[in-house]
């Protein structure tokens, strides 16, 4: 089993995982506990540039009221990288449990049958591929996402070999493990995830085609203005202040010029709020929140 090392704080509101662990540009900590009764991150500490990304959006934005969230098995031996990891996917609409070891890797796919496993290759007992080759040995043909700091082309194209559908490897970003998790599940079950669709009244986000649309009318947006629409979506109801769409769109480290919010939310305005309802409101003194009028 390779090295392991903590998690160290890069900038505000995001979090990196050191000697291969897993790298994370959003950690939000989801609506359940981590499993395996480990307890809930804790919240982060009032600050005047509160690290927004880890907040949890309302459950009116998430994307898994289009339908039953998808079972998601983790396996991983770090119990920090479980936490997070757990946490963030359920945050991203997916129903997660967690084992620590190929063993129970083994026993729990073959109970549960989840809808994906996310398997970690170094493990204690059982490394992933010889866990995955029990588990296809037993005739479960759950998709399997492989997580490792061996990134050789001969443990990839065995990974792939033994039957698993994507490898990742560490460092990776939470929002790039979610699209590879979605593709997978897509590919396998053979019709397209909702998924990856926000929906706030009348007004469409597609995280994948990148296409907004406003009472069926496509709105072109720019990388910048699909952003922090996006941000506003996931956070609809919630009034957000510059600082926080600073760090999040703009993942600024220092206070830099917030008039450039002001900007951008009025760009955004002038192509999403063409029509009633408006749904871009301005708090003076306080921020900007997504919600229908009162």
């Amino acid at each position: 089993m390779g090295v392991r090392s903590g998690l160290v704080r890069r900038r505000p509101g995001s979090i990196t995982a050191s000697a291969g662990d897993l790298g994370v540009d959003r950690a939000a900590p989801g609506p359940s506990a981590p499993s395996r009764g480990a307890a809930p991150p804790s919240p982060p500490a009032t600050s005047s540039r509160p690290a927004s990304r880890a907040e949890a959006a309302p459950r009116s934005a998430f994307r898994a009221d289009a339908g039953p969230r998808p079972k998601l098995l983790v396996v991983e031996d770090d119990p920090n990288i479980v936490e997070l990891l757990s946490a963030s996917l359920r945050f991203a609409g997916f129903d997660v449990s967690a084992v620590t070891n190929g063993a129970e890797a083994v026993t729990e796919a073959r109970r549960s049958n989840p809808d994906l496993v996310v398997l970690d290759v170094m493990l204690p007992d059982l490394d992933g591929f010889e866990v995955i080759r029990r588990i296809r040995d037993s005739g479960v043909r759950t998709p399997v996402v492989f997580l490792t700091a061996r990134d050789a082309t001969e443990d990839k194209v065995r990974g792939l070999t033994l039957g698993g559908d994507d490898y990742v490897t560490k460092p990776f970003s939470l929002e790039e493990l979610t699209a590879r998790i979605r593709a997978v599940l897509r590919r396998t079950s053979g019709e397209r995830s909702e998924s990856a669709m926000l929906r706030f009244a009348d007004l469409e986000l597609d995280e994948e085609s990148h296409e907004v649309r406003r009472g069926g009318r496509l709105v072109s947006l720019s990388p910048t203005e699909f952003k922090l629409l996006r941000y506003l979506m996931l956070n609809a109801g919630r009034v957000l202040s510059k600082a926080q769409i600073l760090d999040h769109v703009w993942q600024y480290d220092f206070r830099g010029d917030d008039s450039i919010v002001e900007s951008y939310i009025s760009y955004l305005r002038r192509k999403v709020d063409t029509v009633e309802p408006r749904l871009i409101h301005t708090l003076r003194g306080v921020g900007y929140v997504l919600r229908l009028p009162s």
